[in-house]
């Protein structure tokens, strides 16, 4: 519906899809990290007992089950539709190549809050930048291609 005739010269329909799904989780991650960081969290460090987490870190970390199952759906869904994979699988191999986005956002939100002094909000934005290039590989050549054989819609 989106994906209109001039589009169709300039990008494919997965690049396509996958900018248009990532511009929607991501829209959400930023709200809700937002919202968290200030509303939930209060920008409060939190003594867990074993470890005292930065308010940054700990809305990182409760902002991630939301957006980790809302992109999976938009990428299944929407964006790569591939259907001879079961969702079991795919969202396994999802998993697997989000551990690698969350290794990029802590490091980056350590580097840029506490080495670069940028405030938390603007720090998950310029994160979510370099997170988006990361994701979009590891969809696209690894957690949603077709099985061998296999023809995507």
């Amino acid at each position: 519906m989106l994906y209109i005739k001039p589009l169709r010269g300039l990008i494919s329909r997965d690049l396509f899809g996958y900018g248009l799904c990532g511009a929607v989780n991501m829209t959400l991650d930023i709200v809700w990290y937002f919202l968290i960081y200030h509303y939930v969290v209060r920008e409060n460090y939190v003594d867990l007992g074993f470890v005292v987490m930065s308010p940054h870190i700990l809305s990182l970390f409760i902002v991630f089950p939301i957006t980790f199952f809302t992109g999976f759906w938009l990428n299944r869904n929407v964006a790569f539709r591939v259907t001879n994979i079961s969702s079991r699988k795919q969202l396994v191999r999802y998993a697997l190549s989000v551990v690698g986005s969350i290794l990029i956002n802590y490091v980056c939100m350590k580097i840029f809050v506490e080495v670069c002094l940028i405030w938390p909000t603007p720090s998950k934005m310029l994160t979510t930048v370099i997170t988006v290039c990361y994701s979009y590989l590891m969809a696209r050549y690894v957690t949603f291609i077709p099985d061998s054989g296999s023809i995507s819609k």
